[in-house]
């Protein structure tokens, strides 16, 4: 069992800045990729970024490209998602999620058994 905990979401307006922290617990966290995904009200669940094991493979939803990175640290436990030039667009609660993805498929869901509570995110126009 992978334990995760994210923090660090709230409200902001737009064009600021977040960054988001999922600390993980339980087994060895440097062997799981990492995956953020995001649900607005009334709309599905959407892949936002993934990073490998080894931190040397990233991937983004085009709807975030060159505004936000992720990045891991093995020796805390944590993965981070920084934020940068937010748009309303981006309201919505914040999931990362722990799993194995074969290659090609980190942005799906069903990929990752393991996923935290959620940190809202709201970004004021």
């Amino acid at each position: 069992q992978v334990q995760l905990v994210e923090s660090g979401g709230g409200l902001v307006q737009a064009g600021g800045s977040l960054r988001l922290s999922c600390a993980a617990s339980g087994r060895t966290f440097s062997n799981y990729a990492m995956g953020w995904f995001r649900q607005a009200p009334g709309k599905e669940r959407e892949f936002v970024t993934f990073i490998r094991w080894s931190g040397g493979s990233t991937n983004y939803a085009d709807s975030v490209k060159g505004r936000f990175t992720i990045s891991r640290d093995n020796a805390k436990n944590t993965v981070y998602l920084q934020m940068n030039s937010l748009k309303p667009e981006d309201t919505a609660v914040y999931y990362c999620a722990a799993g194995h993805p074969d290659y090609g498929l980190g942005y799906k869901g069903s990929a990752y058994p393991y996923w935290g509570q959620g940190t809202q995110v709201t970004v004021s126009s």
